[in-house]
């Protein structure tokens, strides 16, 4: 009983391999995760993507043991940031992408660091104010660097005048200001938050997404006092 052979259980000598299938693989063929130039150039961007967020996380984990110089490690930041953004400004990256937390789960990193940095869309030497440079008056201060200061504010506050009122008008010109401010003193004046809170804010809009009346409103007036506390530091 047991020594017969059951009808439906293959022999070894049962089995005829596929010759046409076996001709046409060959073993020693590099596989292509890609067709076409287009589909290429969208993977290396997320990989690209990839890359930037673990680097980012690790270059915070630097910052937060001391074990990078501020002025590096806001070098660093900064461009890996951008680099962030540009991959993403294309639509086909975007689409792709869907948000960093769908990115995230999908690719199995959790990156904590890297996201909150993401979030704020600012260097953390940035966010706050950092006692690396030194605090200056207007007796020692370069008078260029105040001068370009105060011109992005002003700059920034014709904009809301005018009108422009999307992400992408708005954020590179208050980022500037807060860049420009920081050259000029690392004291936490009064509504400098104001600035750092709105610029979080702008981060986590669409491109193209506009402020609300109102919105812009208490953007304008908060800036204004933020521009009225830099002044007061420069007494």
């Amino acid at each position: 009983m047991y020594g017969r052979q059951l009808s439906y259980a293959p022999t070894p000598y049962s089995y005829t391999p596929n010759t046409n299938l076996s001709a046409t693989i060959n073993l020693d063929e590099e596989v292509k995760l890609t067709s076409t130039a287009a589909e290429r150039d969208l993977f290396d961007s997320l990989a690209e993507i990839y890359s930037i967020i673990l680097t980012l996380d690790a270059l915070e984990k630097a910052y937060i043991k001391d074990s990078i110089a501020e002025t590096e490690y806001t070098e660093t930041c900064n461009r890996l940031l951008k680099q962030y953004k540009s991959n993403l400004s294309d639509d086909t990256v975007a689409k792709a992408f869907v948000d960093l937390e769908t990115f995230k789960n999908e690719w199995e990193i959790e990156c904590p660091r890297a996201t909150e940095r993401l979030r704020v869309g600012l260097p953390a030497t940035v966010e706050q104010a950092s006692h690396a440079t030194p605090s200056v008056g207007p007796s020692s201060a370069a008078g260029s660097l105040i001068l370009a200061a105060t011109e992005n504010f002003i700059t920034f506050l014709d904009a809301l005048k005018l009108n422009l009122v999307s992400k992408d008008s708005l954020h590179p010109l208050l980022s500037d200001v807060i860049h420009s401010v920081n050259n000029v003193t690392d004291r936490d004046f009064e509504n400098r938050g104001k600035i750092v809170q709105w610029l979080i804010t702008l981060n986590q809009m669409r491109a193209t997404e506009e402020l609300s009346e109102e919105q812009a409103r208490e953007l304008s007036f908060d800036i204004e006092q933020a521009y009225h506390g830099f002044k007061a530091t420069l007494n």
